[in-house]
């Protein structure tokens, strides 16, 4: 293997590169970003981005002398438009580039409020372009509306109250986070929400939006006027696969990959927020996650077994996300997704902070905590040492005793 191509220059591009170089890996090195910035974080977009004046060159992944190291052909600004799996080339800026292994990171991309595209002052929030044009946004609007439920909607409407905003959230479904966590832990985290004065608005979406050059307020399904100077869309996000409509790769809300992320074809690996994998902690479930930590693990993965497929190794991990909002903070580790039963361990008189647990069959699946990072490293180890709810029943007592 001589040359090897990496799609998609984010965090899961970008480490994918430095673990080929760590695995020995010293022929031609090629990395594709569709952005002309260096490659950068995102958690920190809808964070620290939204409530100071942070550099965008602050969140850069790898500095030049870094990537002088790694010895890539770096590729920014350029899309990749088309795959051919049996001629083995990529297509980026209408040059056909061979390749003997592939990486594809192309990630997602936020999901619109498509027929409302004339109207300023819509923004969605994926990249460092989406986040300075929104912390503008807030430096000038008195009144926004997000809409979204999610961590990306939630994270963004503490960074506007942190900046004095009115905040309204408008959530489709009965709760916040109702399809990762449930409806009970929505319910609870729902009064969070509202006991930092944010006005939320469950079970309704956006009817219509008012203004001609900028938005000026939105019509709820339930007849509700909301105005607003700024509107933020947090509704998930799409895969970037189109590129791949020619290829012969399985495409199914991303890219379907065994459980070694291979994509189907030999020396073909999709690693990130676009690759759709089985687990093997999950019993195989297959999945698409839109987390950090997944990408930096599927990234060491693919780096190895492209390298070396006669000793390819599973996906096997527990998941962990976390999302910092304003002085809150969201753990969650294992599977908060399947699961029989959803019970709150332990929590503070006021609700400010709790424990909540995820029982499949005798199995301790998952966990959530809410600004209990101490007891959260415990539970986290439970689920890591396949820990029973008994175990984690037993565990929330000795807590609070």
């Amino acid at each position: 293997m001589k040359k090897i191509i990496v799609v998609g220059a984010s965090l899961a591009g970008v480490r994918a590169c430095q673990n080929l170089r760590r695995e020995g890996f010293e022929g031609d090195l090629t990395l594709v970003g569709d952005e002309k910035h260096l490659p950068y974080d995102r958690p920190p977009l809808s964070k620290t981005m939204l409530t100071s004046d942070q550099d965008p060159l602050d969140l850069t992944l790898v500095s030049n002398s870094d990537l002088s190291e790694l010895g890539l052909d770096l590729i920014l600004g350029e899309q990749a438009t088309a795959l051919n799996t049996e001629r083995s080339e990529v297509t980026v800026g209408g040059e056909e580039i061979r390749y003997d292994g592939l990486i594809i990171a192309t990630g997602a991309r936020a999901r619109k409020l498509s027929k409302f595209d004339d109207i300023g002052g819509i923004h969605t929030l994926r990249t460092v372009d989406d986040a300075l044009a929104i912390r503008s946004g807030l430096q000038s609007s008195s009144s926004v509306v997000i809409v979204g439920a999610g961590f990306i909607g939630s994270e963004v409407a503490a960074a506007a109250k942190q900046r004095g905003c009115q905040v309204t959230i408008v959530e489709a479904t009965e709760a916040p986070l109702v399809r990762g966590l449930g409806v009970k832990v929505g319910d609870a985290y729902a009064n969070l929400l509202r006991s930092n004065d944010i006005d939320l608005r469950l079970g309704v979406s956006v009817e219509d939006v008012h203004g001609d050059e900028n938005v000026e307020g939105v019509t709820l399904t339930d007849g509700a006027f909301v105005s607003a100077e700024l509107l933020v869309v947090g509704i998930g996000a799409v895969p970037n696969t189109e590129w791949l409509t020619t290829s012969g790769l399985s495409v199914d809300d991303g890219i379907v990959c065994d459980e070694t992320l291979n994509a189907g074809v030999r020396g073909i690996y999709a690693i990130g927020d676009v690759a759709k994998a089985p687990n093997r902690w999950l019993g195989g479930r297959i999945r698409r996650t839109e987390h950090w930590t997944t990408a930096t693990e599927h990234a060491a993965l693919a780096a190895k077994n492209l390298l070396t497929p006669e000793s390819s190794n599973s996906y096997n991990s527990v998941p962990f996300i976390w999302s910092d909002q304003g002085e809150d903070r969201i753990q969650i580790a294992g599977d908060t997704i399947d699961f029989d039963e959803v019970a709150i361990l332990s929590a503070s008189a006021d609700d400010q902070a709790f424990i909540a647990g995820y029982r499949h069959g005798d199995s301790l699946a998952g966990v959530m905590a809410l600004n209990s990072m101490r007891s959260f490293v415990k539970f986290r180890r439970l689920i890591a040492g396949n820990g029973s709810w008994q175990d984690a029943v037993g565990l929330a007592e000795e807590l609070q005793s």
